[in-house]
């Protein structure tokens, strides 16, 4: 098994060197190899997703990924700047499912902004679609307007579209995630505006004959944000679009304690994926050795699930985890009174203390 490790920009290099720690103390077979994404691509080789990176993804059998961005880049071209790195990757390897689990510890429920009692068992599979939507649609751009309130006026557009197959395609991931889960399917849509939710909620809909056993509603997105807040244990899976999958998704994160505790995977076709932390590149605390990086290390353990067919090693890693909170270890996003603050390094080497079955020390 060969698996690239791009670490990419700001806290991104250290978390995911805590994640390969950990994955390398699993004694499987697999080898990896690294590259430069992101900013730190740009600054190498003048652009965010080189050649060679992009080679070395498409022939590794897994990705896992840090994180891209730095504000020093945000003058550059749009074409240029990190952010596309991600969004190449996603483009170029077929990753049109993104699977963010949101998943309250019980050790964390004091951590999170709701009441205990309201996300105390929390388990929640958001399933987004990842190469449609508005984030790619066509056509986009600027222009002065000819029509609408202000004719004459500069203008930016972007375009909102789904094609069928690429609606289904979502439904059938969701569905068949729901058999193995609590059987239950949120579809979230903005049908009662959008001729493109209409549509989508039409496939899904179609889509679901084909699973009786599988129970599902439809719900808008503005209601789904708020009922995130209120009920949000009435959610199992939830499939929405790409825009709405991206900030629900964020949402769900805060319910767990931190978006620093939350993986993701991106998948394609065949389930060859991407897996990386739901948060971002955070430049302000790069570099100190304080970022969280059990959202990572949770990230090897859905890529060792779901691509690499090492249910046993991800279960470990996930158990690992579980015991270095029990244990009261906790980096200052997750810190609360009588736990014991860490850095970065120091959880990545509490998670391979638990899981090679040594003491788990606080100091």
């Amino acid at each position: 098994m060969k698996i690239a490790i791009l670490p990419g920009d700001g806290i991104g290099t250290e978390i995911v060197a805590e994640a390969v720690k950990v994955l390398n103390v699993l004694d499987l077979p697999f080898e990896t190899e690294t590259a430069l994404v992101g900013g730190a691509a740009y600054a190498a080789h003048g652009h965010p997703l080189p050649e060679s990176t992009l080679a070395l993804a498409k022939a590794a059998d897994a990705v896992l990924f840090g994180a891209v961005g730095d504000w020093k880049y945000d003058t550059l071209e749009r074409s240029l700047r990190p952010e596309q790195a991600i969004l190449g990757l996603r483009k170029h390897l077929g990753l049109f499912a993104n699977l963010r689990p949101a998943l309250c510890y019980e050790q964390l429920t004091h951590a999170s902004s709701l009441k205990p009692e309201l996300v105390a068992g929390l388990d929640i599979l958001i399933i987004r679609e990842l190469t449609g939507d508005i984030y790619f649609g066509q056509p986009r751009g600027r222009r002065i307007a000819v029509d609408g309130h202000f004719p004459g006026a500069e203008e930016a557009f972007d375009t909102m579209r789904y094609s069928r197959p690429e609606i289904e395609r979502i439904a059938h991931l969701a569905f068949q995630a729901a058999r193995k889960r609590r059987g239950k399917v949120t579809s979230v849509d903005k049908a009662n505006v959008l001729e493109t939710f209409q549509f989508w909620k039409d496939v899904v809909t179609e889509v679901h004959a084909q699973y009786p056993d599988v129970e599902l509603d439809h719900m808008y997105v503005d209601n789904a944000a708020m009922q995130l807040v209120k009920a949000p244990k009435k959610f199992d899976v939830v499939v929405t679009g790409n825009m709405f999958g991206d900030i629900l998704s964020d949402e769900a994160a805060m319910l767990t304690g931190s978006i620093g505790m939350l993986p993701s995977a991106s998948l394609d076709k065949n389930n060859k994926g991407l897996y990386e932390p739901s948060h971002g590149s955070a430049p302000d605390i790069a570099g100190q050795g304080i970022a969280n990086p059990l959202a990572t290390i949770l990230s090897a353990a859905m890529m060792l699930r779901y691509t690499l067919s090492q249910p046993e090693a991800a279960d470990r890693i996930e158990s690992a985890v579980r015991a270095v909170l029990a244990a009261g270890l906790r980096t200052a996003d997750i810190w609360s009174e009588g736990t014991q603050r860490v850095g970065t390094a120091r959880m990545g080497d509490a998670v391979v203390a638990a899981i090679t079955g040594k003491t788990i020390t606080k100091s």
